[in-house]
């Protein structure tokens, strides 16, 4: 999409930064909304809370950077759906979980430690594997294909069925988190008034996802950077801005507990679900992300895990925040200068 502005470069980038935050704002107030009326739809309709906060809530928190990979997927943009979730991930545990201990540090529970933390490190070693076809003989270029987003929603399957068996074995915190998980600020109002809410987020979350994506594809030609870097740093960081806030929110509520978990859920959807559905949409052909860009996200999934074992074991603590947001920093430095 070319956008008509004044004739100066400076004047064309200005509306591209405009649009980009129009987008991102656009975006994620659509995805609240559309959230918000589809457990009341869900909610109406008798669908238990438990399955109203597995399926509509989670995927619902993940819709910017799922619309973001899937329009980038159709555009021909893989390096931005790929970029986007790579970004999110390395944002999402460095930056998000840095931030939240550095203000109330917090414990580390014990299905996060023997489960979700280990899968999460299984699940971004795959990823890199299949996404990097040119480390075997024969192949030129990396491609992530409908073979490759078919495994990783399989994959994904079998985590929620694995979620759920446990959820099972205690019951009764199961259905305290649903309850907690499944609130919904349009409960009670009309059915049709809600539909229409719904139908409308939807078209918005759509038109906004493309208004940002087409600014940041812009700002990345003018600027001279590639689509992986503007995906890695600006995508990927705007569309982690939900969870952002719920962190933080969540710390200077000194429950940041809450941080963790949610960091842990968005990580493993991004990586299998997203990525499951783009690839599977239209294969993702990978031009421009590193090798670096995927040990990066790699080895802040282990230093998730060393933190379990380190300091005060089983808690976040203040001098591992201050490293892991110092390791954001480094890590975003060396992607400007690249």
């Amino acid at each position: 999409m070319i956008w008509r502005c004044g004739s100066t470069f400076f004047s064309c980038v200005k509306m591209d930064y405009l649009f980009l935050i129009l987008g991102l704002g656009l975006l994620l107030l659509a995805a609240n909304y559309l959230v918000d009326s589809s457990v009341a739809i869900a909610q109406r309709a008798k669908i238990s809370n438990f399955i109203i906060g597995l399926t509509i809530v989670g995927i619902g928190t993940s819709a910017p950077e799922l619309f973001v990979s899937v329009s980038s997927a159709l555009k021909n943009s893989g390096d931005i759906a790929m970029g986007n979730v790579i970004g999110s991930n390395i944002a999402n545990i460095l930056l998000i979980l840095g931030v939240t201990a550095m203000i109330f540090p917090f414990g580390i529970e014990r299905l996060q430690r023997h489960r979700d933390i280990p899968f999460l490190i299984i699940a971004t070693l795959f990823v890199t594997l299949i996404a990097n076809d040119t480390i075997l003989p024969g192949f030129t270029s990396n491609v992530l294909n409908r073979l490759d987003g078919i495994v990783l929603l399989v994959c994904f399957i079998v985590y929620m069925g694995w979620v759920i068996v446990q959820k099972g074995k205690d019951p009764k915190k199961a259905l305290e988190d649903a309850d907690e998980e499944a609130s919904s600020s349009l409960t009670g109002k009309n059915p049709w008034l809600l539909w229409a809410i719904a139908i409308v987020s939807l078209v918005v979350l759509i038109y906004g996802g493309n208004l940002f994506l087409d600014s940041a594809k812009n700002l990345a030609r003018a600027w001279g950077m590639s689509e992986a870097v503007i995906a890695i740093t600006i995508v990927a960081v705007g569309t982690s801005l939900p969870e952002l806030v719920t962190a933080v929110i969540a710390a200077t509520k000194k429950n940041p507990q809450l941080a963790l978990g949610n960091v842990i859920g968005s990580n493993l959807f991004n990586l299998m679900f997203i990525l499951g559905t783009a690839s599977t949409v239209k294969p993702l052909t990978l031009v421009d992300i590193n090798i670096w860009d995927y040990a990066v996200m790699f080895v802040s999934a282990v230093m998730l895990y060393v933190v379990v074992l380190t300091f005060k074991k089983d808690k976040f603590d203040r001098i591992e925040g201050v490293i892991f947001f110092a390791a954001y920093v480094a890590y975003t430095v060396y992607l400007l200068m690249r």
